[in-house]
């Protein structure tokens, strides 16, 4: 028996200033997906998963034994599933920065939840921003501090405008054409943390510079892109995320691994790619963005890429 699918997650803009309310855009990525299984075979993998649940049900059944938790699990169905060895079955690579925490917060409360909102219902901001809500305090389990973004992504399996903490709604996004042009992953091929990271952050954001490097570049363009990209304005969107891709690279130097900083310039100087961080950065991915894929292609043949949309 095998639970319903959940996919990856990739937030193609507003990483880091989502936590400080600008825009932010997620889409669905299906090309790694997880779900729960029943015991079916006795693998390393499967054992190690069912360990690190069984931890994760300790921490639900904490939250809810103490009053704090925002909705009501049938934990003891998950305690008996877990005896049986039930295990989250994943492709996701984690510390990636695509949702591999989020697919799991998602199944779980899919299979648990009581009184669960379905993505059968009419969603309504509220309902939104309640579901959002809950997976933030479901997935602090793993970062310390979530947005719930990321579980609410791979839950509806939508794409997700966030216009801003108390504002957010399924987007239509234009479908994919048959052009040159693409946004791509590439491969660190190092796994980086999240918590680390928001840390890095969190202590740049008490220096005043930054702040207002944040304020009026760094969100400018980060709400510039999304409106672009939902608009379909290819040329503009290219430009702003230029832009965008600067800013990151002189601000957000510690987040970008040293090795890829070089080529992270290359992009900026040459404009056959621009490069942005694709999460909290530290490692994983990086997304690209590219008005010539098979170029680029050659141009960072070096390296692992993905192609996740085609203009």
């Amino acid at each position: 028996m095998k639970g319903p699918l959940f996919y990856a997650k990739i937030l193609l803009f507003g990483e880091y200033g989502i936590i400080k309310d600008s825009k932010g855009l997620a889409i669905p990525y299906n090309m790694y997906q997880g779900a729960l299984k029943d015991a079916d075979k006795d693998t390393a993998i499967a054992k190690e998963s069912n360990a690190n649940l069984s931890k994760y049900h300790a921490y639900l059944l904490e939250l809810q034994m103490g009053g704090a938790s925002l909705v009501k699990f049938d934990l003891h169905k998950f305690k008996s599933d877990l005896d049986a060895g039930m295990y989250f079955d994943s492709s996701i690579p984690q510390g990636y920065g695509v949702g591999s925490s989020g697919a799991l917060v998602a199944s779980i409360y899919d299979k648990y939840a009581f009184d669960k909102i379905t993505v059968l219902e009419n969603l309504t901001r509220d309902k939104l921003l309640g579901l959002k809500e809950v997976f933030g305090q479901m997935e602090s389990y793993f970062h310390g501090k979530s947005s719930g973004l990321d579980p609410l992504n791979s839950y509806l399996s939508l794409p997700i405008l966030i216009n801003s903490k108390t504002n957010i709604e399924p987007a239509g996004i234009p479908s994919q054409q048959e052009g040159a042009g693409a946004v791509f992953l590439l491969d660190s091929e190092i796994v980086g943390e999240t918590a680390p990271m928001v840390n890095i952050f969190m202590n740049k954001m008490k220096n005043e510079g930054f702040r207002n490097m944040l304020s009026k570049e760094f969100t400018v363009y980060t709400d510039a892109c999304i409106d672009d990209f939902l608009n379909g304005n290819v040329s503009s969107l290219f430009g702003n995320v230029k832009k965008l891709s600067k800013v990151v690279l002189t601000n957000f130097e510690p987040m970008i691994p040293k090795n890829f900083r070089k080529i992270w310039q290359r992009g900026i100087d040459t404009n056959d790619y621009y490069l942005k961080l694709c999460g909290s950065g530290g490692g994983g991915y990086i997304l690209g963005f590219t008005q010539n894929y098979e170029k680029t292609k050659v141009l960072l043949k070096e390296y692992k890429l993905e192609l996740v949309y085609r203009f």
